[in-house]
């Protein structure tokens, strides 16, 4: 049986060598706060992930 792996972690190359900001892992199905790495994941789908992406570049929150 195969063990699973960890998630490969990513972030904005434009986020700086600060931990401030979303990391993305997975096929963008996964978000944590880089700051917090270990209070949680959230998992979403990437299609909602894209529409909620959309929402935020329209100035909707």
């Amino acid at each position: 049986m195969a063990q699973p792996t960890s998630p490969q972690w990513r972030k904005s190359s434009r986020s700086g060598s600060q931990s401030d900001c979303v990391e993305v892992a997975g096929s963008l199905d996964r978000l944590r706060d880089s700051k917090a790495p270990g209070a949680g994941v959230v998992r979403t789908s990437p299609a909602a992930l894209s529409r909620f992406l959309d929402a935020i570049r329209r100035d909707r929150f």
